[in-house]
């Protein structure tokens, strides 16, 4: 049931579930009866639990497609590939060849496409590899302290994402049991 809640929070923040009732503001604005894209506008992105990359498109048209809010064609900027070095090595590869974990990085790469200012991850470290959960860990702490973007993570791996936070809380079955 918790999970649910959860998807439906990060969804309902995105503008995929309609809120019933309350509000979501970001920075002074408010975002209820805006679309999914109009979010994205206003500086949202969202890296779903399972990644959901397109399997049949290479990795540059994967990161491409999160450039879609802009009006031209857009370049994949050096920072995407600095923070993910393998989706230079592999841009010619399809997503779907990728393992778990690359394309974990290609999911957050092609959400940075977008210039977001908060970016939204549900569990990105679920079925992944160790040695690339800390990779991950260390792209999601520059992006904050680097480049100042906002990072709301769902993370059921406790000590991954306390060891990320500035603020975390703790839930079970939907009530507050530690935050810090």
């Amino acid at each position: 049931m918790l999970k649910f809640l959860i998807i439906t929070l990060l969804k309902s923040l995105m503008g995929v579930v309609k809120v019933k009732s309350g509000s979501i503001a970001w920075d002074g604005k408010e975002l209820v009866n805006l679309s999914p894209w109009s979010r994205v506008d206003n500086g949202f992105a969202y890296v779903p639990q399972g990644r959901e990359i397109f399997p049949r498109l290479t990795v540059e048209e994967n990161l491409l497609i999160g450039a879609a809010k802009f009006p031209s064609s857009k370049v994949i900027p050096s920072y995407i590939y600095e923070l993910f070095p393998i989706l230079s090595d592999m841009k010619a590869r399809r997503g779907g060849d990728l393992s778990g974990g690359q394309q974990q990085q290609l999911a957050i790469g092609r959400a940075l496409m977008s210039e977001p200012e908060l970016i939204i991850l549900d569990e990105p470290t679920e079925g992944i590899q160790p040695s690339i959960i800390q990779d991950i860990g260390k792209c999601l702490r520059k992006l904050v302290d680097d480049m100042g973007i906002t990072v709301l993570l769902v993370e059921q791996y406790y000590d991954f994402a306390k060891e990320l936070s500035d603020n975390y809380i703790v839930m079970r079955r939907g009530e507050v049991i530690a935050q810090g």
